[in-house]
């Protein structure tokens, strides 16, 4: 019994050596997959097989990333990092990896992500970036990414979402935005514009709530009328190029315009004049009001005239009775006359 042991033992470890399956992961050799998670790892392990479709290293203790950590992995189609400490991603660490389609980097440290960092996943579908600490987002993560369906940023600290980042994702069809620092200031107005648009094309998405400024808190992004964002103001031509009219930063002029800039940008809940689209709606409601009303008028005046005419016809016919009685009363005094 002993000696059948140690030969399967032995057989399973020649299988792990030459799959190259490191020795802290099971390998599935059907779905060519890899599952080293739940290891307490802290770094990606050697000796992948080079044919895997799928990696999972979730719940581990991975820090850092290299560049050209997946280089033994060209095949890789699905990543998953969910849950583990990565604060930092090296530019090329995803380089070499043209089928990936899915990444999940949910759960991390992230605190921001390079422009060059998505490069070379032409082939990306869904990419999650959920539950981080990301506070800002590139205007654009490289070419346009044409098969990308599935984006999502919920729970990060982003207080801004630049539209051009959106506009780079064709093909999107699912949008998590919620749980953010969302300000709802004159610059989310072209992410709202962009977002009533997707969602009219059918895009799913859960919600954009605002955080600041105090007026907005707790409300729906896509909720707020259009009327009541100002436009924001533009830089003066002079601004960077003269010295000589700034403020001292530590006067109370200074402080001032600060204060003022800040202002500018926020919503202001003072509604601007009425669209064409709300006058419209005003001159319909209007008619319909005086229709309804010109109607009861109608209704009306056919009671009033139809209950004149009975009452009118009920006195004539009381008329003529009266009439009627009077002649038959004035013919029996004549009758009972002697002859």
């Amino acid at each position: 019994m002993k000696g059948e042991l140690l030969l399967l033992s032995s057989v399973i470890l020649l299988f792990r050596v030459v799959c190259g399956c490191p020795a802290r992961c099971h390998c599935h050799s059907s779905s060519r997959s890899v599952d080293c998670s739940r290891q307490g790892l802290a770094e990606i392990p050697p000796d992948l097989p080079p044919h895997t479709l799928t990696l999972h290293l979730q719940d581990n203790q991975i820090h850092q990333l290299p560049a050209f950590a997946f280089r033994s992995v060209p095949h890789l189609r699905t990543l998953n990092l969910y849950n583990n400490s990565l604060s930092n991603l090296a530019p090329g660490v995803f380089h070499g990896l043209q089928h990936l389609q899915v990444l999940n980097l949910t759960q991390n440290s992230l605190h921001s992500l390079e422009s060059r960092l998505f490069h070379s996943l032409p082939q990306l579908r869904e990419l999650d970036l959920s539950s981080n600490n990301i506070s800002h987002l590139p205007i654009s993560l490289g070419k346009p990414w044409e098969n990308l369906t599935v984006f999502a940023v919920q729970q990060n600290r982003l207080q801004q979402l630049d539209r051009e980042l959106l506009e780079s994702m064709p093909s999107v069809r699912l949008l998590f935005l919620k749980d953010n620092l969302w300000k709802c200031n004159c610059h989310m107005l072209s992410l709202k514009l962009w977002l009533e648009k997707f969602i009219y094309k059918g895009g799913i998405m859960d919600s954009v709530t605002c955080v600041s400024p105090h007026t907005w808190k707790g409300k729906d992004l896509l909720k707020i009328p259009h009327e009541l964002y100002q436009p924001c103001s533009l830089p003066s031509a002079g601004t960077g190029t003269s010295r000589v009219q700034q403020p001292d930063p530590g006067s109370p002029e200074s402080h001032g315009l600060g204060q003022r800039d800040r202002s500018e940008c926020e919503l202001k809940p003072k509604p601007r004049p009425i669209n064409l689209r709300h006058a419209v709606a005003t001159v319909v409601i209007t008619g319909v009001v005086c229709g309804i009303v010109c109607l009861m008028m109608l209704v009306a005046a056919i009671y009033g005239c139809t209950y004149a005419a009975v009452t009118a016809q009920h006195k004539a016919g009381r008329l003529a009775q009266t009439e009627e009685t009077v002649k038959l009363e004035g013919k029996e005094p004549d009758d009972s006359s002697p002859a």
